[in-house]
This record gives C-alpha cells, sequence and structure tokens, in this order.
C-alpha cells in the first residue's frame, strides 16, 4: 500500500508540475510560445521579457502553488503515516513537481529552470530554510542584477542550509535528499545561463526581448 501510494504522489507531482503556465499564458496574451524567445524558457522571467511583469507575476504564482501544492498533497496522503513516511512523501512529491516543470509531459519535455517550483516546495516542506534561499536569492540580485545568478546561488543555499538544518537535528534527511534532486537539476537547467554570464551576454533584471 505504501509502494502505491508513493507512486501515486510522484505521479501527481510530475503531472501537476508539468502544467505549463508560462507557455498557457504566452499564448492567450501575446499568441506565442515563450520558450521561442529570450533564454527559451517558460519560467517567469523569460515571461516578464516576452510578454509582460503582469504576466510574468501571474506565472510566478501559478509555478509556486505547482510546488506548494505537490508537497500539500503528498502530505494528505501519508497523513497518517508515520513522520519519516511523511517526510520521504513530501520529498517526492516536490521533487516530482520540480522535475515535471523542468521536463513537462504536455509541450514535448521543454520545460523551466524549475526555481520558483521548487521555492515553492520548499517554503512548506521548511519555510526557514525557504526564507534563507529567498534572502540569498534577492541579495545577489540586487548586487549583480542577474536572476539566473541569484537562482543559481539559491539553489546551492539551499543544500548548505538544509545540510546545516540536518546535522543539527532540526530537519529530517528525507528533506536533505530532496535538496540532492532538485538544486542539481535547477543548476543543469541553467546550464545556457552560465554560458552567457561567463561570456557577459546574460540579459540583467529589466531588460525586455524583443517579439515579432
Amino acid at each position: 500500500m505504501i509502494a502505491v501510494q508513493f507512486l501515486g504522489v510522484i505521479i501527481i507531482g510530475y503531472l501537476l508540475g508539468s502544467i505549463p503556465f508560462g507557455v498557457i499564458i504566452g499564448k492567450l496574451v501575446r499568441g506565442i510560445d515563450v520558450r521561442e524567445y529570450g533564454s527559451g524558457s517558460m519560467g517567469m522571467t523569460n515571461v516578464m521579457r516576452t510578454v509582460g511583469a503582469k504576466a510574468g507575476l501571474i506565472v510566478l504564482f501559478a509555478d509556486l502553488l505547482k510546488g506548494s501544492g505537490a508537497v500539500a498533497l503528498a502530505w494528505l496522503i501519508f497523513y497518517s503515516a508515520p513522520d519519516s513516511t511523511v517526510y520521504w512523501g513530501q520529498m517526492a512529491g516536490g521533487a516530482a513537481a520540480v522535475i515535471g516543470h523542468s521536463w513537462p509531459v504536455y509541450i514535448g519535455f521543454r520545460g523551466g529552470r524549475g526555481i520558483s517550483t521548487a521555492f515553492g516546495a520548499i517554503m512548506v516542506i521548511s519555510w526557514p530554510i525557504g526564507l534563507i534561499c529567498l534572502a540569498t536569492f534577492l541579495l545577489m540580485v540586487a548586487i549583480f542584477r542577474y536572476i539566473s545568478l541569484g537562482s543559481i546561488l539559491a539553489a546551492i543555499a539551499l543544500v548548505i542550509a538544509m545540510a546545516i538544518f540536518v546535522v543539527y537535528d532540526l530537519e529530517p534527511f528525507a528533506y536533505l535528499a530532496f535538496t540532492f534532486v532538485v538544486a542539481p537539476i535547477v543548476i543543469f537547467r541553467h546550464r545556457a545561463n552560465i554560458k552567457r554570464l561567463l561570456s557577459k551576454t546574460e540579459p540583467k533584471i529589466g531588460q525586455r526581448v524583443k517579439v515579432k
């Protein structure tokens, strides 16, 4: 029974994470596939640059809900199980949502970078860690003006902060396992951004992308 529940959590989390809100909003507002412009992502940043700030904020909120919703659903499914099972269920649901956002089944597995969905998940899993990641992101963006750099460093901060919390028994090991899955995905999905950062061609915050 537990194995079936875990499988269900993973499938639901993946399908929820796969909902391409960025592509949907781009089609509705501008009649475009945002993945064909800018960074090629369907995430909040590229939507803001190609469609507009309001559209980007809508996508941000929707992508956050995908991660938080997957973790919340996992808790509902395992709420009567031992705590350790609940923790691993949340880890599985949240990680599956990030994978779904990054490689969505509905649109040919071309998705986003995963950072918003991951943040939504971590805020339900451990809001103190989530706030640490948010502070890292905001500080780096304020200093360097690159959203991609802030996202990458926030992913690294996620692993480091969670490892410290686990060592001091403030969080369960299952949550650290979540970071081991999610942070590499986020960084890997930013590989094109990393190349542009190194070549100094990465757009800074506030720059728009021309759409025909």
